[in-house]
């Protein structure tokens, strides 16, 4: 254990290896010799009454009534007067008092615990301060070390979950995995040392450390929801529209206007990228960062890496917006045109009709004098020859 502690304390704060050996100062203290068990006289072969078994110097010391423990090493389930117990490994279980149905394996493994119940631990020191905490899985050396009241927590790798003292339900898998939590809780880190009293978080992996993913079941299957972003840290999430998560908001005005300088390209991905060379749709990140820069994206050494799609999508519909008004100003100025053309035709009909009513009048008047004046001329006579 000693070498596993000396080999990353230059990583780790002074105070946070000096309590990884601790264990081993309180054991050399407990373990002083002690005189046998009192009242209760082992059978040769170890065995107990009522199912115990000890075997090894001060296992099982102080047992009186328990019932089917099993105690291997010296000073194994030391203090315990409970049942159902299993310690294999010096001072394994030492304080457990009335805790039932523990198993430990290991030195010291489960060391302080007194009424914590259904707890696992196997490696050196293993939920070594654990006191109360009950359904507590510990799976390496140093695993859980620091835990006294926290529950249900499982951690699988030397020091994993080293710090946690009071948090509940945290998932650890890997050497020094979830090392930096302390007291959060519903936490899964794998092969990540995760982040002091930090809750309801997983961590999968370190960064910089694994580079790429493959998750089975993701592609090809249908789902429906919002799209998943991943933000610089490694992070994944969905990015939010509610104005709660925003200031300063104000109209995109003309800032849409750099779309029009952007040249959409077809292109195919190099061969490692995508060996079956589809063609794609789409921008070239250093062109796009020219007309500007807030459209891109860079990676973790500051080099451009792509194109931030979805607030081009966002340029575009302030864009179509754009033009839609306009089209509709048109239109609107067209519809009022065409009312003031039809209301001046309506006039000008109107004129028109009024004319040619007059002309008719005007006409019918004139027939009518005309057909009196031919009636007022007197009737032509006829001169005689002879006169």
């Amino acid at each position: 254990m000693t070498i596993l502690l000396l080999r990353n304390s230059i990583s780790r704060s002074p105070l946070r290896c000096g309590l990884l050996l601790i264990p081993i100062v309180c054991v050399c203290f407990a373990l002083s010799p002690a005189p046998k068990a009192f009242g209760v006289v082992p059978k040769p072969d170890g065995g107990y009454p009522n199912q115990n078994t000890a075997e090894g110097d001060n296992a099982l010391f102080s047992l009186t009534t328990g019932f089917d423990n099993t105690a291997i090493g010296y000073s194994a389930l030391f203090s315990n007067t409970s049942s159902a117990n299993t310690a294999i490994g010096a001072a394994a279980l030492y304080s457990n008092t009335t805790g039932n149905n523990e198993t430990a394996t290991g030195f010291a493994a489960l060391f302080s615990n007194t009424i914590g119940l259904y707890n696992t631990a196997y490696g050196s020191n293993a939920l070594y301060f654990n006191t109360t905490g009950n359904n507590n899985t510990a799976s390496g050396e140093s695993a859980l070390v620091s835990n006294t009241t926290g529950g249900n927590n499982t951690a699988n790798g030397a020091v994993a979950l080293a710090f946690n003292t009071t948090g509940g339900r945290n998932i650890a898998l890997g050497s020094l995995a979830g090392f930096n939590l302390t007291t959060g809780s519903n936490n899964i880190d794998i092969g990540n040392e995760g982040v002091a009293a930090e809750a309801n978080t997983i961590r999968i992996g370190t960064q910089g450390t694994q580079t790429a993913t493959f998750i089975a079941g993701i592609s090809g299957a249908g789902v429906t929801g919002a799209a998943v972003v991943v933000s610089s840290s490694g992070q994944l999430g969905v990015a939010p529209s509610s104005e709660r998560f925003k200031e300063q908001i104000k109209a995109m005005d003309k800032a849409s206007e750099a779309l029009l300088a952007l040249k959409p390209v077809t292109f195919r991905y190099k061969h490692e990228l995508d060996p079956n060379g589809i063609v794609q749709f789409g921008l070239v990140a250093e062109e796009v960062a020219q007309v500007d820069p807030d459209l891109v994206v860079r990676d973790a050494k500051g080099k451009i890496f792509t194109v931030r799609y979805e607030a081009v999508n966002a340029m575009l519909l302030n864009e179509f917006l754009k033009e839609h008004r306009k089209v509709e100003n048109q239109e609107a100025t067209i519809t009022q045109l065409k009312s003031t053309v039809a209301q001046q035709q309506k006039g000008f009909e109107s004129k028109i009709a009024h004319q040619q009513e007059q002309i008719e009048a005007l006409t019918a008047g004139f027939q009518k004098m005309s057909a009196q004046v031919e009636m007022s001329r007197p009737a032509p006579q006829m001169a005689l020859n002879n006169q």
